[in-house]
């Protein structure tokens, strides 16, 4: 799926302004940024709820079409079960309108209900439900009739950590079999686990995208946590910025001089001094990137090489 140049204005203001991004057949994108950036604005456009005013959207190479929304699961932000009826029949009335018939769905739906051990709960409210328990039911409705593409928004919400991890690995799996996914969250951690590539969105603009792993290797360092025995000083390929004691050896922090200095030489110049026990980058996550691109907050090093 393809967003080209998109703009959507509300009464003076711009939600999204000029946006394009690209999501890869089979890849589970992360679509980050903080609240008010645009992101929801941007998956309603892909769900067809509102059109944008400039840009289009593409899947598989055509402009969306109103029938590809049978082909696109969403699990909204804000949770839209209806209290007051029951759970199975809710379940099986939103399955239908996604094009299933009765007994497919119902079949489909069992199977997902044992697998999340929620068939107890088949003929009870969705009132008499946890928020957890009420999004399991929301999740497995988004992913029932199988589409191509899958939208979750912060989908952990309310969510124990067991359950997280579960949902985690079935959205995993889902991804394994072949399904595009765009995974929209603030939990930058869950970025890190499960999302290949990436798009952050700020005051309407994307402002940095790429795989996640070329991201977190633009924004290196050069930051190395060395345990070693012996003692080690600055030399020309890296400086020591501290040393402390680490059961009988020394535990060193020392920066990189230069970017293209390869690790396997910065390892022989350590140990050319020292013998090394643990070698270690110091990776900024995911969180420190975004509150450096969107907080304007520096890393713990200010960028090396530049």
């Amino acid at each position: 799926m393809e967003v080209h140049n998109v703009v959507k204005r509300y009464s003076g203001h711009t939600a999204l302004d000029g946006v394009s991004i690209n999501v890869g057949k089979g890849r589970v994108f992360g679509l980050l940024g903080p609240n008010g950036a645009g992101k929801t604005t941007l998956i309603r456009i892909i769900n067809r709820i509102t059109m944008p005013d400039e840009g289009e959207v593409t899947i598989d190479g055509h402009a969306l079409r109103a029938d590809d929304v049978y082909n696109i699961g969403y699990l909204p932000e804000e949770r839209g079960l209806y209290k007051k009826m029951k759970v199975g029949e809710q379940a099986l009335y939103l399955a239908r309108l996604k094009g299933l018939g009765k007994e497919e769905a119902t079949r489909r739906l069992r199977w997902w209900f044992d697998k999340f051990d929620i068939n107890p709960w088949w003929n009870k409210k969705v009132e008499e439900l946890s928020k957890g328990m009420q999004q399991k039911v929301q999740f497995v409705v988004t992913v029932l009739h199988e589409p191509q593409l899958m939208i979750f928004d912060e989908p952990f919400s309310g969510f124990d950590p067991v359950n997280a991890d579960l949902l985690k690995r079935e959205i995993l799996e889902l991804k394994d079999k072949g399904h595009t996914i765009i995974f929209s969250t603030h939990n930058m951690g869950s970025v890190e686990e499960i999302c290949d590539d990436i798009a952050l969105i700020n005051h309407s603009k994307v402002v940095l995208d790429g795989s996640v792993l070329d991201v977190r290797s633009h924004y290196r360092t050069g930051l190395y946590e060395i345990i070693a025995g012996g003692g080690l000083q600055s030399s020309g390929c890296f400086e020591v910025l501290s040393t402390s004691p680490s059961h009988g050896c020394c535990k060193y922090l020392i920066r990189k001089n230069d970017r293209e200095c390869s690790n396997s030489l910065l390892l022989g110049e350590l140990a050319k001094q020292v013998e090394i026990y643990s070698f270690a980058e110091q990776t900024p996550s995911m969180n420190d990137i975004f509150l450096k691109v969107v907080g304007g907050q520096d890393l713990e090093i200010a960028d090396y090489g530049k």
